[in-house]
């Protein structure tokens, strides 16, 4: 019990204490071994995650477990599967995939290259899955190594890559993935099942939580609310939406989300405009608190690091 009260106190410190050298070179040290101690205690914890699954049409489910929330089509074909979270999840939704149906998995489609997303492609590949994902995704996981320094297997990387728009048929619907350009990455990809009138946004959508824009992977803040903004022109108000993380949401959900994107924005422009330093609108809680009373904060997404990365994203 100690030891998990010092490692609060220490993550507290890195996160509290700026313009520090020493701070600065304590978080160099200590952030690789608490990324690994945090995948480790996902793990043990993982024993207590269910899977959830929500009917969304006769073909389309949706399933809630650890990491980012997957997408399912079942039908006269085979499986088809969005999204497969961390490696120790694979068991649990395999089982919850079987219960669905007893049809071979066959395709299963990256919407970005981060762990939550894709840390069971060995697994599904495994149970016969063919991996597809935009280029930027296959590049980056070939080429990223793991927090542990070893690289990934290559039954982990996509088989089949694209680097605009790819349309499958299966389960008696047409499924179009389209890539987006530099939103939470720059290898997003979106995909919409024609019939179900279902759309999974992968992390280009977090319903009622600040976006992780990942600048450090051609995250952007422009080409995220771009994103946003064509995407809700492809969909209607019946449309179902699976979002990167978050419960099932809708177009006017969406809307919303985009409101706050372009909020945040402007009043990081303004800041900027101003003269203010990134340390100024860090520290600036007006700039987000309309959306802080809503309780947008979530895990390391805080609304100091949303600032932190508006700014750094529209100062470029």
């Amino acid at each position: 019990m100690l030891f998990f009260i010092t490692l609060k106190v220490l993550v507290s410190l890195m996160y509290s204490i700026n313009n520090s050298t020493f701070m600065k070179s304590l978080k160099k040290l200590l952030l690789p071994f608490l990324c690994s101690f945090s995948v480790l205690i996902s793990a043990q914890n993982s024993n207590e995650i269910t899977i959830e699954t929500i009917k969304l049409s006769d073909n389309v489910y949706m399933l809630i477990g650890q990491g980012g929330n997957i997408g399912v089509s079942v039908g006269e074909d085979d499986v088809f599967i969005i999204d497969d979270q961390y490696a120790h999840m694979s068991s649990k939704i395999e089982a919850a995939i079987k219960k669905l149906s007893d049809k071979p998995f066959q395709f299963l489609v990256n919407t970005h290259w981060h762990g939550d997303h894709t840390g069971g492609n060995e697994n599904m590949n495994t149970l016969g899955a063919t991996i597809i994902a935009h280029d930027n995704v296959r590049k980056r996981l070939e080429e990223t190594p793991n927090r542990d320094t070893s690289m990934r297997p290559k039954e982990a990387l996509p088989i089949i890559t694209f680097n605009d728009k790819l349309n499958i048929h299966i389960n008696g619907e047409q499924i179009i993935i389209f890539h987006v350009d530099n939103a939470h990455t720059d290898g997003d990809a979106l995909l919409y099942f024609t019939e179900s009138n279902v759309l999974h946004t992968g992390d280009v959508y977090f319903n009622g939580r600040y976006p992780y824009i990942d600048l450090n992977s051609g995250g952007s803040v422009n080409g995220y609310i771009e994103a946003v903004k064509q995407t809700l022109m492809l969909i209607d108000d019946d449309t179902k939406i699976i979002p990167g993380h978050g419960k099932l949401s809708n177009k006017e959900e969406y809307a919303f989300f985009l409101n706050m994107l372009e909020t945040i924005k402007k009043n990081v422009l303004a800041e900027i405009e101003n003269g203010k330093t990134e340390d100024e609108v860090a520290a600036n809680t007006s700039i987000t608190k309309t959306y802080d009373n809503l309780g947008y904060s979530w895990n390391f997404i805080s609304s100091k690091k949303t600032r932190c990365a508006f700014y750094k994203s529209l100062k470029e």
